[in-house]
């Protein structure tokens, strides 16, 4: 059969037209009968064909088994420090359409070097116009790697996209895809991807990243991947997670400039990949600490703090290697690490120390935006400074002169902030309780709209309960949400131990409580001087928007709020809840309420029933026997 098959394939290659280098063998097959040589003999004899396929022009010098020599221009060019040096050598020697590539890269690499070249001015130049002229009526004979990085160079010197040599790179660089390299093809996309804004690289950026996707098991480059999945990566999402697969693949090799790069590159995606950025994590704490500059930790915080990714070790390595550095970090790199924690949960106490006072002894280097910001991530991670009294003096001092003249959106959270630390001035607490200003940041439908309309209502509650101010002015109502979440298992259990509890009488519990604070309780129980759950349905409740009922609490009474804490509440691997929730707990004792605390790490060791009662008794005695020794 095989021989069958040689035989068939060398009739067709004997009768068709070859390029003339062929021409000598075909004819001397030809002046021989076929039949003279066996089909295997005549196989050899006859010249290789290339095939068909999308590659156009001459074989490239820089593809496998092809050596070429340098001429005396080349090595010229390549040593050249100044444009018009180039220029000249271009119009004393001359040469091929690839050595005029060559040249034009040279131009753009000086043109980006030194800032005050004027590249308007190159381009006017005859000698490069000459030089335009030889690349684009000869592209075919230009060199793969030259073909790629000559398109880079044309476009960072200015040449528009509409000019006949841009056309002219681009078709030649389509017809030749199939034989780019990964290398020439990773190249290839970054530029396109890069000037795509620009209108440039449209057609020929959707057929690289088709390439790219089809033939990614032959990436075995750090570098290529990570510059893939920063630049093209986010134009095609198939690439991206093939990308994933090669950088958990290549972990390994990564350098630790890799490791931010593909960090930054799916943070900034929003893909939270936990197997790759545990495999980063893992190599990026086994690098020494002289591979980990200031700016690149500051990255690898900011985009673990975009991804809620949490790895205690290399986040401990990270706080030890900040630390020392501080006294040189900008008050920007001070506000982006605080910030970025902050969305962590992760609060390392002499790291925050540090911040605390690095700020009040450059408080001068602070913008107002930097300090608010600064100011919100430690209200969120509840952070008390021990340098407290000077910590807040500097930041009055710095709202003093520009509070009103903050955002709307920036004001809210700032004062809201301050109202976690109880450090809310009463016009602080004025200007946002306004109905006025009320509607900048409570107008609208949405989860934006939903949340200021509850930080309006904490600060209110703020000054109504912390500060004495009661309210002359109407607050946004409490929203009803007519898509509640579902409960979650601490809720649920709760919920049902307190049914047990006050032996499913209806009128003795509430749940899920909408308070006219801003904040929402998980249960509500009213108990006599027994600890004896009583009927609330027709009690007082000022806490409730519409006032609950008529009747004064018995004497002896006691109200009391359930709290189910959930992991997400707490600041991470600690028992410290957020600067949210410790408000919260502020807030409705001072309403007068006990609050009865059932943390998450507690109620689900309880297996029973039983023991959930038997729990909840405990804490009802508890906070009762607190109360009475106040």
């Amino acid at each position: 059969m095989a021989s069958r098959f040689l035989s068939r394939c060398t009739r067709l290659l004997a009768i068709c037209p070859q390029a003339s280098s062929s021409a000598s063998r075909l004819h001397t097959l030809t002046t021989h009968p076929l039949t003279e040589y066996p089909p295997w003999s005549q196989s050899l004899i006859l010249p290789s064909i290339r095939h068909v396929s999308l590659a156009a022009g001459p074989v490239q010098a820089d593809e496998p088994n092809i050596t070429f020599t340098r001429t005396e221009l080349d090595i010229r060019v390549e040593k050249a420090t100044t444009p018009q040096e180039v220029l000249s050598l271009w119009a004393e020697q001359g040469g091929s359409a690839n050595q005029a590539g060559m040249c034009l890269v040279q131009l753009s690499r000086l043109a980006v070097e030194k800032k005050d070249i004027d590249r308007a001015n190159i381009l006017q130049d005859p000698r490069c116009a000459d030089l335009l002229e030889a690349l684009n009526s000869q592209v075919n004979g230009v060199w793969n790697g030259t073909l790629v990085s000559v398109l880079r160079a044309l476009s960072i010197l200015g040449v528009p996209s509409t000019a006949a040599v841009m056309s002219s790179l681009q078709t030649e660089a389509l017809w030749r895809l199939r034989r780019f390299n990964y290398r020439h093809l990773s190249s290839l996309a970054d530029w396109a991807s890069g000037w795509k804004s620009q209108g440039q690289g449209d057609e020929l950026l959707t057929s690289v990243l088709k390439q790219l996707e089809l033939r990614w098991t032959e990436l075995n480059d750090p570098r290529t991947v990570t510059m893939l999945m920063t630049r093209a990566a986010r134009l095609s999402p198939p690439l991206m997670e093939k990308l994933e697969d090669k950088a958990l693949e290549l972990a390994e090799k990564f350098s630790s400039e890799d490791i931010r790069r593909a960090t930054l590159a799916v943070a900034l995606q929003g893909r939270r990949s936990v197997p790759l950025l545990r495999a980063l994590s893992y190599h990026l704490h086994q690098k020494p600490s002289s591979e980990l500059s200031t700016p690149l930790l500051l990255d690898i915080v900011f985009a673990y703090g975009k991804l809620h990714f949490h790895q205690t070790q290399v986040c401990q390595r990270m706080a030890a290697e900040l630390l020392p550095r501080l006294p040189e970090m900008s008050s920007t790199d001070v506000m982006r690490c605080s910030k970025s924690l902050a969305f962590l949960k992760w609060l390392h106490l002499p790291l925050f120390e540090g911040f605390t006072q690095h700020f009040v002894k450059n408080s001068e280097k602070y913008s107002t935006l930097q300090m608010c910001n600064l100011l919100m991530s430690f209200a969120k991670l509840n952070f008390q400074p021990s340098n407290k009294e000077p910590f807040f003096m500097k930041v009055h001092e710095a709202l003093e002169s520009s509070w009103q003249s903050l955002e709307p959106f920036v004001l809210t959270d700032v004062v809201w902030a301050l109202c976690v630390f109880q450090q809310a001035k009463p016009e602080f607490i004025a200007a946002v309780t306004n109905p006025e200003f009320q509607s900048k940041v409570t107008g609208g439908s949405g989860a934006r709209a939903e949340n200021y309309t509850l930080k309006v209502l904490h600060i209110a509650a703020s000054g109504q309960l912390e500060s004495g101010i009661q309210n002359t002015v109407p607050l946004p109502a409490v929203l009803e949400k007519h898509d509640k979440p579902s409960l979650t298992p601490v809720q649920s259990t709760l919920h049902k131990a307190l049914q047990i509890l006050t032996e499913n009488r209806t009128k003795a519990l509430r749940k899920d409580i909408s308070t006219m604070y801003g904040w929402n309780i998980d249960a509500e129980m009213v108990v006599d001087s027994e600890n004896k759950p009583i009927d609330l349905e027709n009690l007082e409740a000022p806490h409730l928007p519409g006032g609950g009922g008529t009747e004064r609490l018995p004497q002896g009474a006691r109200r009391l709020a359930f709290m189910a804490w959930e992991f997400p509440h707490f600041t991470s691997r600690s028992k410290d809840l957020l600067g949210r929730f410790a408000m919260q707990k502020r807030h409705l004792q001072l309403a007068g309420f006990l609050v009865v605390e059932v943390p998450y790490f507690e109620w689900l060791e309880l297996k029973t029933d039983w023991q959930r009662v038997s729990y909840l008794k405990d804490k009802i005695g508890k906070a009762v026997a607190e109360d009475m020794a106040k």
